[in-house]
């Protein structure tokens, strides 16, 4: 089996990058690591967690959880991951304020939507988007639990060119 190049950790056949520390693995060795090498605890370096924990927990409170991960932790899938919620759930965050700010104010009478249907349109579409919310913010958890960095169209192609390639 061969070892990462970097940090001396299994990886398997095949495979593009070391589990423990990211880095690309065109050149694996096929001989183990030297004795005394940091083999131990193959994906908990920063924090303490596994990166698919770590990675799922970045969406744990929304943007906040993100920004903390960012802060703390510099492995490239947990920071993929953190960028994401912060852009992801931070603008879902300023939306959902912006429209009630809009509809509440509908609801006084200065705008279109005012009176007792403006009250049915705005309560029915800040349902569908919370439950938008929170299946996105669900299916984030597990993509991130199982490994996968998937990708939101809008959010992570904006979080790049915010934050750079994570």
């Amino acid at each position: 089996m061969p070892f990462c190049s970097k940090c001396g950790v299994s990886v398997e056949t095949g495979t593009s990058f070391c589990p423990s520390c990211g880095t690309p693995q065109g050149t694996t060795s096929a001989t183990p690591p030297p004795v005394g090498a940091a083999t131990a605890a193959p994906a908990a370096s920063q924090t303490g967690l596994a990166e698919n924990v770590a990675g799922a927990l970045c969406y744990l409170f929304g943007w906040v959880t993100g920004l903390i991960f960012f802060l703390i932790d510099k492995r490239p899938f947990v920071r993929f991951h953190a960028i994401q919620s912060i852009v992801l759930f931070g603008g879902l965050h300023i939306l959902t304020f912006v429209l009630g700010m809009v509809f509440g104010i509908g609801m006084l009478g200065f705008g279109g939507l005012s009176g007792l249907g403006g009250l049915g349109l705005s309560w029915a579409l800040f349902s569908l988007l919370d439950l938008l919310i929170f299946i996105l913010w669900i299916l984030m958890m597990v993509k991130a639990f199982q490994g996968n960095r998937f990708r939101v169209p809008v959010a992570a192609d904006l979080a790049e060119q915010i934050f750079g390639k994570a």
